[in-house]
């Protein structure tokens, strides 16, 4: 056994004594894994969706914080991904889609605030755009999912096929604003990941026909807040752009320096507040309506937020915290 599936054992393990509990839910497409971690807090469920090739455990010191101001906090797994059973046929993005909304549709009782990061932030989206009843605000972390031209997409998804240790720590150099300081430990087993069938016949069904086309992204009704780390260094800079130009113009958008394609790893501390207030801001709004900026003013060294809400009496953006990047 590698470092890492241990290190994926111990870190279940330690969920699951805090509390967190482990359950799977049957799918047409496959039996899938799901952390369900009740809260003592007022905001709604909130539900943590991760990436191609990671899994529901690099949220774990975001869904603790979360505990804390939401009622319930769900981190699913995708087919094939963490502690989710393989689909039976080719792993495509048409049945990761199914998977997912057939999970979320079993596991939602009330609209909740939905979390997605890269690959997680498109199946959010998606889910959205099925299910709009169900989804009470979308918060979008370098979503993919954007329209992109076919060598473009070509070049995106060959990041994902390492043949080297080499290569894993040039693809953890794209994706975290500092490359964490156990990748060399973990680097074989990176490798040894994505040269799984899962991640392979993924990568290679995955068409520019998949993207959002801007008439979808613009019917999205609900509040919206898209983070775009500065140091992502994995998505195309157009991708940004593809979301600026055809979100509807209620989403927030922020940049933050400090992070990069997943701010839950880079800096779980300040994506959880980020989160929290947001969610604050959209419940404390009529049902339905999309979020105001109601932000205080930052300081003087600081340009205007785009935040809403506030975290205790204090506004607070991603671009507001420490600064201090977890590895």
């Amino acid at each position: 056994m590698g470092i890492l599936p241990l290190a994926e054992r111990l870190a279940k393990k330690a969920l699951n004594r805090s509390g967190v509990q482990s359950r799977w839910v049957d799918t047409s497409v496959c039996r899938l894994h799901l952390y369900d971690a009740p809260g003592t807090g007022s905001l709604p469920t909130v539900v943590l969706l991760h990436g191609i090739g990671s899994s529901a455990l690099p949220y774990a010191p975001v869904l603790q914080r979360l505990r804390r101001h939401a009622r319930r906090v769900v981190a699913a797994e995708a087919p094939g991904h963490g502690w989710s059973a393989a689909p039976a046929s080719a792993f495509t993005p048409e049945c990761l889609t199914t998977a997912m909304n057939e999970l979320l549709d079993r596991e939602l009782d009330a609209p909740a605030i939905v979390v997605g990061n890269s690959l997680g932030g498109a199946v959010a989206v998606s889910y959205a755009l099925s299910s709009p009843d169900r989804v009470r605000a979308l918060v979008l972390a370098s979503p993919a999912g954007a329209c992109m031209e076919q060598a473009e997409l070509a070049e995106l998804l060959g990041n994902f096929k390492l043949r080297s240790r080499a290569d894993a720590h040039a693809f953890f150099a794209r994706l975290y604003h500092r490359v964490p300081w156990f990748t060399p430990l973990v680097a074989g087993d990176i490798v040894r990941m994505f040269a799984r069938e899962t991640i392979v016949s993924f990568t290679s069904s995955a068409r520019c026909e998949h993207a959002f086309t801007p008439e979808q992204l613009q019917s999205l009704s609900m509040p919206i807040l898209l983070i775009w780390g500065r140091s992502d260094r994995l998505m195309p800079g157009g991708n940004l752009e593809y979301y600026r130009r055809h979100l509807p113009p209620h989403a927030e958008i922020e940049e933050p320096e400090g992070v990069g394609h997943c701010p839950h790893v880079d800096d779980p501390r300040r994506f959880a507040e980020r989160i929290a207030a947001f969610a604050r801001a959209v419940t404390s709004k009529g049902a339905g309506a999309p979020a105001a900026a109601a932000a205080s003013p930052p300081p003087a060294a600081s340009p205007p937020p785009t935040a809403s809400g506030a975290v205790g009496e204090r506004a607070v953006t991603l671009d507001q915290g420490t600064g201090q990047a977890a590895s």
